[in-house]
């Protein structure tokens, strides 16, 4: 890894409030933590602890009632919707527990489809598809669809779809949730070779052997954020 690593993910006392009818749900509590360029980061928690909330601001996908979150220096809460849906697409690859896969498409049309939304060339985003495909082992898989593919093969491909556009940060949220336990270890094992690639790893779990693997591990209890030695 780099010596001189810039910060990739700085969130700071950010807070996130539900209203219920007359009943406020405080969901997050002044969570602060910064991820550096090239680390793996597994944020732990149990279910309710509030990280899959976490994992939505930290992708754009919501909005903190309140606190500071610069993602690669930018300024988020200052950004519009389109300027929010553009990091989306360029700084973000998202993977998630259910693969969200389209069905009807095959695995490299699956993979494609992001670099389409860029204004890539077809015939260019094909051929980059197939790289991270073949990469990820399933150069023999390309055009087999997602209910030809086991779960362990169609978490690759997700994961093929997330690296394509080489975003500065891979969001994983529970990814390896639906799995078995080899495919399990065969994707956290994808996850640890990008990373000794250069690429920045957040994976949210509530399994202590996936966090395990990560270079450095936060814990999430209650709305709060705890380092490995306790500390907020």
């Amino acid at each position: 890894m780099g010596e001189n690593r810039k910060s990739i993910i700085d969130v700071r006392n950010i807070v996130k409030v539900y209203q219920s009818g007359s009943e406020q749900l405080r969901v997050l509590d002044k969570v602060s933590f910064r991820v550096m360029q090239e680390d793996f980061v597994a944020i732990l928690g149990p279910s309710g602890s509030g990280k899959s909330t976490l994992m939505h601001i930290l992708g754009c996908l919501d909005l903190p009632t309140s606190g500071e979150y610069y993602l690669d220096g930018l300024d988020v809460l200052r950004l519009k919707e389109n300027q929010l849906a553009e990091i989306r697409n360029k700084k973000l690859g998202f993977v998630f527990q259910k693969f969200n896969l389209l069905p009807r498409l095959t695995a490299i049309q699956n993979v494609v489809l992001p670099l389409l939304y860029r204004g890539i060339d077809e015939k260019e985003a094909m051929k980059l598809a197939e790289e991270k495909l073949s990469l990820l082992g399933l150069g023999e898989r390309l055009n087999h669809r997602p209910n030809e593919l086991s779960g362990g093969e169609q978490q690759r491909v997700a994961i093929a779809r997330a690296i394509v556009g080489n975003p500065e940060v891979i969001l994983a949220d529970e990814p390896t949730g639906n799995l078995d336990s080899k495919s399990t270890k065969d994707v956290i094992g994808v996850f640890q070779e990008l990373n000794g690639q250069g690429n920045t790893i957040v994976i949210i779990t509530h399994d202590a052997e996936v966090a395990r693997r990560a270079n450095r591990v936060f814990h999430i209890r209650d709305g709060r954020v705890f380092d490995d030695g306790g500390s907020p």
